[in-house]
């Protein structure tokens, strides 16, 4: 008896044992089959707002006394957010994001190790990794960043086309990012084209991007602007309808644009010509003052030196041996100048040609530029009136459809 109650006590740990070691064989396996799942398709945050990263095991499993991980590899220390045992590791956390990430605590039992993101900086976007490190477990979850702005885009009318008798259309959209794409649609949903947007980076680092395209008359000119971003569904658009009357008064302004644009032109060319002619006037006036102040200068000189008796003599005895010396040379028959007198003859002689040449070349300056501005005259005056006679045809065309529109009414009357 006493040797059957030993057995039985002998087996009793033993029984416990096998199920403690089955138990723990079951939660292994368990452990084993369970995945970490993290999101299909990148996570979008919105520049200063909160982001939450999903993450959890799949089937879920309790992980409250592991070690959750996440982490960025581009970062050092690479460390986002780190649990062990249910205690947050502060000191291994990168600095940049310090009191800014967070786990729900009450869904680690259930295998939920998402991760919340505060207020989202543009120096948080990247490739995050979460991760149970003893069981080798991890999933990856992408984070991009978006912002729009926080009104539908601004359309405005920003011109007129003469060329083709357009009206010009400008779209602004501020607040974005990343820089987005700009979109002109007519009534039918149809794609316009436009040049390239101008896009402009603020201090904020959103974007401001303006684009302008040029619409003409249509049975419906109703035109819509639509901004959106590439890789994500954030989009806005605007409608704008443009009055016919506008493009009835942008057709009749033409003349006046032409005739403003002629008349420009011609007070252009005309004051070139009056400040030519001018300038031409007041270098013939310096130029004949400075002749003259050095004549004057000269023949002061000169009487001053004539009025002093010595110089009376000497100049009697040059001219009465000048007069000798040309009565003894046979083949002299006109008067020789004094060396000093021919000189200034010759130079005064040289600054008449040179002034002559200068006044011949404004002329022919002048002249040009009046057949220039005769030629332009004439061309807008035929273009003037070749539209203005393309009108009136038109019109004409107009009043001919009409009265056989009347005649077909009345022959169905009388029939």
């Amino acid at each position: 008896m006493l040797l059957q109650t030993d057995r039985l006590s002998s087996q009793f740990p033993l029984r416990h044992l096998s199920v403690l070691v089955f138990h723990l064989l079951l939660t292994h396996s368990c452990r084993g089959q369970s995945q970490l799942m993290g999101p299909p398709q990148p996570i979008v945050a919105t520049l200063g707002h909160d982001v939450i990263l999903p993450c959890h095991l799949e089937p879920e499993m309790d992980v409250t006394a592991d070690t959750l991980e996440w982490t960025r590899s581009d970062l050092n220390p690479i460390f986002v957010n780190v649990l062990r045992a249910g205690q947050d590791l502060q000191n291994t956390r990168n600095p940049s994001y310090k009191g800014r990430t967070s786990l729900f605590r009450d869904e680690l039992k259930h295998g939920n190790i998402s991760l919340k993101l505060s207020e989202v900086q543009l120096s948080d976007l990247g490739t995050y990794t979460c991760d149970i490190p003893l069981n080798f477990k991890h999933s990856f979850v992408k984070l991009v960043l978006a912002s729009g702005p926080s009104s539908p885009p601004l359309i405005s009318l920003s011109g007129l086309d003469g060329q083709s008798g357009g009206v010009v259309l400008q779209c602004e959209s501020a607040g974005w990012y990343p820089e987005p794409e700009v979109l002109w649609l007519d009534a039918e949903g149809k794609l316009l084209s436009a040049g390239p947007p101008e896009t402009v980076r603020g201090p904020d680092d959103l974007y401001t991007v303006s684009s302008r395209v040029t619409v003409e008359k249509r049975p419906s000119s109703s035109f819509t602007c639509r901004v959106q971003h590439h890789n994500t569904t954030r989009t806005t658009q605007t409608h704008f309808h443009v009055p016919d009357d506008f493009f009835k008064l942008q057709s009749s302004s033409s003349p006046i644009i032409i005739g403003l644009a002629v008349s420009l032109a011609v007070c252009i060319l005309l004051m070139m010509a009056v400040s030519l002619f001018f300038l031409w006037r007041e270098h013939i006036f310096k130029t004949k003052r400075k002749h003259s102040n050095g004549d004057q200068s000269l023949n002061e000189g000169e009487r001053g030196q004539l009025m002093k008796p010595d110089a009376v003599q000497m100049e009697a005895l040059k001219l009465e041996r000048s007069l000798a010396a040309e009565a003894k040379s046979p083949s002299s028959s006109s008067f020789k100048w004094p060396l000093v007198s021919r000189q200034k003859f010759e130079e005064e002689q040289q600054r008449r040609e040179d002034t002559e040449e200068e006044v011949h070349v404004l002329e022919e300056k002048l002249q040009k530029e009046t057949r220039g501005v005769e030629r332009l005259h004439t061309d807008l005056q035929r273009g003037g009136e070749e539209k203005r006679r393309g009108g009136g045809g038109e019109e004409e065309g107009d009043e001919g459809g009409d009265e056989e529109e009347g005649g077909g009414d009345e022959g169905e009357t009388t029939h």
